[in-house]
This record gives structure tokens, sequence and C-alpha cells, in this order.
């Protein structure tokens, strides 16, 4: 007779997601989908005018192509599947969850392999390994408890992956006001990209974890 791992209970939330949890949730994996779009349609139909920021940061990103492919696409698909998986409770997506470990692996490997261009020089570079660790560190985390069967330190963990992961929208918008404000700054690309990155990073791993502690608060206390 074959003895079976435990299977922990599904997480008890204290409240209800609300309505901005779940507008922000939403808002950063649009954002996630169309900033892979956006580099792929400029990889395939390179425009000769804009912003000559813009252009030298598609240049840049050409010049480096194939790492890149590697890591957006991947990654688009790693964020189209997060829906599905975070979003049903059933399990009539856990074969979908099983591919989101070997994409998620690949998304943070490449992500090293960029970092050694980064527009943002060394202060981007910092917050990309600092990050892309903390995401592959919870994405191993969620893969283990899965191994075990344990519910809910996997969903716990795979949220904190995916809410490293969609830093990378929140880095949108805080990207948008540099370049609005640049002729008052002064600051090129150079200069405020890595200031972006960590600000949208940081702000999402504060905030996944204040809602964490504020939905299942008795059952962090296990951990």
């Amino acid at each position: 007779m074959t003895s079976q791992a435990p299977i922990s209970p599904a997480p008890t939330a204290n409240q209800p997601v609300s309505t901005w949890v779940r507008v922000g949730f939403w808002i950063s994996i649009v954002i996630s989908i169309a900033v892979v779009m956006r580099r792929l349609i400029a990889f395939l139909h390179p425009s000769p005018s804009g912003p000559p920021d813009m252009l030298q940061l598609d240049a840049a990103f050409r010049s480096h192509e194939l790492v890149t492919l590697l890591h957006i696409v991947p990654a688009l698909v790693f964020v189209i599947l997060t829906p599905l998986v975070l979003l049903t409770e059933d399990g009539r997506f856990s074969w979908l969850e099983r591919l989101m470990y070997p994409l998620g692996l690949m998304v943070g490997i490449t992500a090293y392999g960029m970092s050694a261009w980064a527009v943002g020089g060394w202060v981007e570079r910092a917050a990309v390994f600092v990050f892309n660790s903390l995401f592959l560190y919870q994405l191993a985390k969620a893969f283990a408890f899965a191994r075990r069967h344990d519910d809910l330190r996997k969903h716990v963990a795979l949220l904190r992956s995916v809410a490293i992961l969609l830093g990378i929208a929140t880095t949108r918008p805080v990207m948008g006001i540099f370049f609005a404000t640049s002729k008052l700054t002064h600051l090129s690309p150079q200069q405020f990209f890595g200031y972006a990155f960590w600000i949208g990073f940081t702000s999402n791993t504060i905030a996944i974890e204040i809602w964490l502690r504020n939905r299942y608060r008795e059952d962090l206390l296990k951990f």
C-alpha cells in the first residue's frame, strides 16, 4: 500500500478580492501583453521615424533580437496563462499551471542575459538581479509545494512570483512619467530606466505582500 503526500487545505480568504485589486491585475496583464506585442511589431516592421529616444531603444533591442525573443515570447505565454491558472478554483487548468514553471524559468534565465546590455546600466542590472532572483525563488517554491500537494503554500508562492513578474507592467507608466517630464528633468532613458525598474518592481513586491497578509492573514501565520 503506497502512502500519499498530505494535501493542504485551499487558502482561506479573510475578505473577498476588491474591485481595485481585480482592475489592477487586469491592467497589468493588458500592459504586459501590449509591451511584448509592441516589441514584436518593432522587430517585424521597424519604424524609420519617431522620437529619437524610442528609435535608439528599438535599435538596441534589435541588436540582441534572438535573446530578446527568447525572453519576451515565453513571458507573453506566461502572462496569458496567469488568469486561467489563478482565477479558476476547480483545477480544470492545472495542466496549464505545469507549463508556467518551465516558461518562468526561461523568462528568468534570459532576463539575466538581457541585463548584460541594460539600458539603465548598473542601476537597472541591480534591479533585474534582485527582483528576477525573487521571481525565480518564489516560482521554485511554488513548484516544490505543488510536488508536495501543498496547495496553500503553492498558491501564495505563485501569487508572489506572478506579482513580481507583472512589475514590468508597473514600470511602464513610471517610464511614461519620466519620458513626459524629460524636458524638465533633462534625464535620458539611460539615466531613468534603472530608477523606473526599481520603482515598478518594488511597488508590486510590497503591494502583493500587503494584500496577501490582509487576505490570508491566519494562514500566513503558519509559514
